[in-house]
């Protein structure tokens, strides 16, 4: 499935996952290929991604990466929108 990341500064990842966690409104939720299309709401958290998609260059050090090999970004809110295995995040 396809992730893209988009702030107001730039689009700041792109590329296949095999999984993303993002922090809705009423709890964090995961996404996996093929999951149902929903557009949601998020609050404050961490985004979190599994797979080797693009991140832009100069903004590397948004993202750090834990043990189980997720990368990570924390937001302060934004929008999710999934439809036909491609995930945009509008993140503020």
């Amino acid at each position: 499935m396809y992730l893209e990341i988009v702030t107001p500064e730039a689009s700041i990842v792109s590329g296949e996952v095999e999984s993303v966690t993002v922090p809705g409104v009423e709890g964090p939720f995961q996404m996996l290929k093929n999951h149902a299309a929903i557009v949601s709401l998020l609050d404050a958290g961490k985004v979190k991604f599994r797979g080797n998609p693009t991140i832009a260059e100069g903004f590397e050090n948004k993202f750090t990466k834990e043990d189980t090999g997720k990368w990570v970004l924390e937001i302060n809110g934004g929008t999710v929108e999934m439809n036909d295995n491609k995930i945009i995040v509008l993140a503020d």
